[in-house]
């Protein structure tokens, strides 16, 4: 998928789409996706399992790989605060100018402010990660 640097005017629209792309992947793979209404909730997306909806909090980038070869995320809200345990299960990173997806599991990446991917790299910490869809699935 190619998107253009300019595309977005803001990370707020930025994050609007990248929150789409999530829900139109998820559904393809046949889980079933929630949007909660408004913008207070603690989470970006649900997704149905079992008994339960899992928490998602979707993050991008669309910024080319930085110096050191990986993608930089920041994984705080907008009040710069770290996600509370229990307020997410897990993250959905994307990568726009790969296409990829990064579903982590909270615990992976508790307490972090930030998180550093190196896709295809030596050292790629989470590639078990990289497209885990099935994590979502239980």
């Amino acid at each position: 998928m190619e998107i253009l640097a300019g595309t977005f005017k803001t990370h707020k629209e930025r994050g609007e789409w990248a929150e789409l792309c999530f829900m139109a992947k998820a559904a393809g793979k046949g889980l079933r996706v929630l949007k909660p209404y408004g913008d207070s909730s603690s989470y970006d997306i649900g997704v149905e399992r079992e008994d339960r909806i899992l928490r998602v909090q979707i993050k991008s980038t669309n910024r080319t790989r930085r110096g050191t070869g990986y993608y930089a995320l920041h994984l705080h809200g907008w009040n710069e605060e770290v996600y509370a345990k229990g307020s997410i299960d897990f993250f959905a990173i994307y990568l726009i100018p790969i296409d990829a997806w990064y579903i982590l599991p909270f615990e992976e990446v508790e307490g972090k402010l930030s998180l550093h991917l190196n896709p295809g790299g030596r050292s790629e910490k989470h590639a078990k990660y990289r497209e885990a869809w099935d994590l979502l699935r239980g």
